[in-house]
């Protein structure tokens, strides 16, 4: 049973949106690329271990602190007896394991995802005493990317690669598991506890100005939205959308974005600009939204 849903995370959303609406210099867009892939790879692991037919509880992408210190779960799974940490990685291609050291095959050194799992797990583990919830941890580095291969590695790590990952899936169902309120009041507990935006985001700066104002797709992520009537049309990919639902969904980026910015009728005509009736604009956010104010003064809020 799916108990926290994965969300994408808000600066993989900022990100998104600003490599459309400016131009992001090589770093950034490197780092963008790589929470891109971590995050799809997440979810591909999403999909497998929520069609588990045991009786469990799935929290995904925990963002917890111990001791002032943050870290993140990206799945846990709360069964009868056992906790299980997942440490989820998307790498792809040929890497290669020597003296505790993870390489990819052309001799570059990347951080051994053990390291990672080990700081959560052990941190995870004082949580959970001082919360009074001892019970034992397994935690593993899951590999899901089918397309990864690791030479050298030690029978002894934690690690699950991508043709045993439904093998230790079809293990876990036939382990006995039978939850009580104590499991569902753990996993209340860690979702009280979950921190709701890391403030350890690595951001461009970027300024209203700079960015090129319009309505982005929603299928393919351009710029080259059009309005024909009540619906907006993409040149680049034919995708057809409501022109509110196209505004609406513009209207979060600029939440987003600009989240000390009030909403008001000529900022999301400026934000759009593809619709350029001005009227049309304050219908939609009349419809959508709580009107404050009057006149010249007036927004909106939620």
């Amino acid at each position: 049973m799916i108990y926290k849903q994965r969300a994408i995370p808000s600066e993989l959303l900022i990100l998104k949106n600003l490599d459309t609406r400016m131009r992001l210099d090589e770093k950034d867009k490197q780092y963008y690329a790589n929470l891109k892939k971590g995050y799809e790879g997440e979810v591909m692991f999403d999909r497998l271990i929520e069609k588990l037919t045991c009786e469990c509880l799935i929290l995904n992408d925990l963002l917890l602190k111990q001791n002032n210190t943050l870290f993140q779960i990206d799945t846990l799974l709360i069964t009868q007896d056992s906790l299980y940490l997942y440490e989820v990685k998307n790498y792809e291609g040929d890497y290669y394991y020597d003296s505790d050291r993870l390489y990819k095959k052309n001799q570059k050194e990347i951080i051994n995802p053990l390291i990672q799992l080990n700081r959560t797990e052990s941190l995870f583990r004082q949580l959970l005493k001082h919360l009074g919830y001892p019970t034992s941890i397994f935690a593993s580095v899951v590999f899901i990317n089918p397309e990864f291969t690791l030479y050298q590695s030690p029978l002894n790590k934690p690690f699950i690669f991508p043709t045993q990952i439904y093998r230790h899936l079809k293990e876990l169902n036939t382990v006995s598991s039978k939850l009580t309120d104590d499991h569902k009041r753990l996993a209340d507990k860690l979702l009280s506890l979950h921190v709701m935006d890391s403030p350890y985001r690595e951001l461009p700066s970027f300024e209203y100005k700079e960015l090129r104002k319009g309505v982005i797709c929603g299928e393919c992520f351009s710029l080259s939205m059009s309005v024909l009537g009540k619906h907006c049309i993409c040149k680049k990919c034919g995708q057809k959308e409501i022109v509110e639902t196209a505004v609406m969904r513009n209207v979060k980026e600029f939440q987003l974005l600009f989240p000390e910015q009030k909403i008001t009728t000529n900022a999301i005509h400026d934000w759009c600009e593809i619709v350029t009736c001005k009227r049309r604009i304050q219908r939609i956010l009349e419809k959508n939204f709580k009107i404050k104010g009057a006149h010249q003064w007036a927004y909106y809020v939620e």
